[in-house]
């Protein structure tokens, strides 16, 4: 159990020391992890960035992801979509839907400049756990494409089975605990409270090296 997504970033940045120093780009899942990724990124002396991506929802559970896309539109479809009631039709709509998300995100996260580029970089992403694994796979496959130096997969807890289909994605996984009894991300946490969008850009503009590229 960690107190809160504080607390679960400093257990990660304990497990994540070996890439003190080599200037890491830290790569939030919005919205909760990001002020894990700020922490991350200061622990590790690296900058923070965001990779967006957005779970696609079951038509019957929001909560319940059938898959993720990132801000290309490529989207990972999870082999249980069809059976949750996410027929080709719904999953177009849904699509839609979530990159009108993904695009209105980045003009509001980073208005005044790119992303920051991972190429030849060691990449770490991070998000507050995995549930099914959907977005973390998308956030993989959005960063990988981009030619980091490495990709880390950087995670509190994980459910097993999503663990193991995330590992593909990524040259290492870092996960603290993958309980066999797993229901919901929030259930390890003490406090798991709603993150907003006005937070994400508080500390994506905040002091340090966010944002900023190496010279």
């Amino acid at each position: 159990m960690f107190r809160d997504r504080i607390d679960a970033a400093e257990r990660l940045a304990t497990a994540l020391a070996s890439y003190q120093g080599t200037n890491p780009l830290v790569l939030a899942i919005p919205r909760g992890a990001v002020e894990m990724g700020r922490v991350l990124a200061d622990r590790l002396g690296g900058e923070l960035d965001v990779v967006l991506v957005r779970k696609l929802r079951s038509p019957f559970s929001p909560e319940f992801a059938v898959g993720a896309m990132d801000e290309t539109g490529w989207a990972y479809v999870a082999p249980h979509a069809a059976s949750a009631g996410a027929d080709d039709r719904y999953l177009e709509r849904e699509k839609a839907v979530q990159l009108e998300t993904l695009q209105r995100r980045r003009r509001e996260y980073t208005p005044a400049r790119p992303p920051i580029d991972p190429a030849g970089r060691i990449a770490i992403v991070v998000d507050d756990g995995l549930a099914t694994g959907a977005t973390m796979i998308a956030a993989l496959h959005a960063v990988r494409a981009k030619k980091p130096a490495k990709l880390v997969c950087a995670v509190p807890v994980a459910a097993p089975e999503s663990l193991e289909h995330v590992r593909p994605y990524a040259d290492e996984v870092v996960c603290l605990e993958a309980p066999e009894v797993f229901y919901a991300v929030g259930q390890f946490y003490g406090e798991f409270r709603q993150v907003e969008d006005d937070e994400v850009i508080a500390l994506l503009a905040e002091s340090g090296r966010a944002g900023k590229r190496p010279a």
